[in-house]
Formats: structure tokens, C-alpha cells, sequence
């Protein structure tokens, strides 16, 4: 299949699946799977959590696709789906954990070269391992390259905790190579 055939067959998969019939919603599901799953096991603690962020989001993809503007990408619109649900996830699950405002947060500029030895599954491992309020922050803003500002909106918190967070996870992050350096 060209681009061309592909583009025309994602367009009648999404149409099937705007009439509700369930053979296409299962191909659409099983052909964007592994992307979706991807983008929420970053914001994930495990497998299972992404697994349930990933199938709630494709609950939203089926409900709102007349929302889909057709005249763009649908894996961008997919992807925005999937990282919404992840913070809805997230705030559904953890509104009981505690922000820490430091109105100063002190950066580390140490140098490692441990990421040269570790595999992207490692690297993704020590980001599902930091705290929750660390982790959510540190993928909005170095992953999805969202402003701290934006980041305090869809959390509703204040953006020196954003700021203060993303220090955090980093300096987590850093000790935890530095860990695995020594190892």
C-alpha cells in the first residue's frame, strides 16, 4: 500500500468507526496499539496502569471522533487524546498526593555518560519509577515540550511547583543513573 491508499483507508476506517461498527474500531485499536501504548507508558508506573490509560483513551477516540478535524494528522489527534487521559488518569487516581512549593529549586548540571550503556527500556523504567507528581511533570514538559504555564493549567497547580517538580524528577533521574553507573 502507497501513502496515498493508506491515507484513503485510515479515512474509511474512521468512517466505519463513526457509524459504531465494531470490526472497524478493533482494526483501528490493534493498528494504532503500539503507539498509543508508547506515549502512556511514559506516564505510567507500569504496564497494567498504561494498558487502562491506553483503553480509556480509545474509549474517548470512538466517542469523540466527529471531533477529528480530517484535514490533519489523526495519529496527533490520537496522541493529544492519549496524553489527556493520562493526566486525567493521573489526576483521577493521585488528587490526594501533596505538591511541594521550593521557591528555589537548585539545578544539577553534572555530566554522565551512563546513558550511552542503557537501553531505552531502562531509560523508561527510571521514569515509571519516579513519583507520580515528578513523573507527570517531567513527560509534559521534556517530552511533550509543554510550558510550565501549561503544565500548572491542566494540573491545577501553581507553576513554581511545575518548576519545582521537573528539578525534582530530574535530580531523581540523575541519581538513579548515577546508581546505575556504579553498578
Amino acid at each position: 500500500m502507497n501513502l496515498k491508499s493508506n491515507d484513503i483507508h485510515l479515512a474509511n476506517l474512521l468512517d466505519s468507526c463513526s457509524q459504531g461498527k465494531e470490526s472497524a474500531q478493533k482494526e483501528l485499536y490493534q493498528h494504532f496499539f503500539s503507539y498509543a501504548m508508547s506515549i502512556c507508558l511514559r506516564y505510567a508506573s507500569h504496564q497494567e496502569e498504561a494498558q487502562e490509560i491506553v483503553n480509556d483513551g480509545f474509549l474517548k477516540v470512538f466517542t469523540k471522533l466527529h471531533l477529528f478535524d480530517r484535514s490533519k494528522p489523526f495519529h496527533l489527534w490520537l496522541r493529544r487524546i492519549m496524553i489527556n487521559t493520562s493526566i486525567d488518569y493521573y489526576r483521577k487516581r493521585n488528587h490526594d498526593v501533596q505538591y511541594l512549593e521550593v521557591v528555589h529549586a537548585q539545578k544539577i548540571y553534572e555530566k554522565t555518560n551512563v546513558l550511552d550503556e542503557i537501553s531505552e527500556q531502562e531509560i523508561l523504567k527510571l521514569v515509571q519509577e519516579l513519583p507520580p507528581s515528578y513523573r507527570i511533570v517531567f513527560n509534559l514538559y521534556v517530552i511533550e515540550g509543554f510550558k510550565h504555564e501549561e503544565i500548572a493549567q491542566k494540573l491545577g497547580i501553581h507553576i513554581g511547583t511545575s518548576k519545582s517538580n521537573l528539578a525534582k524528577a530530574r535530580k531523581h533521574l540523575q541519581k538513579m543513573f548515577q546508581k546505575l553507573s556504579y553498578e
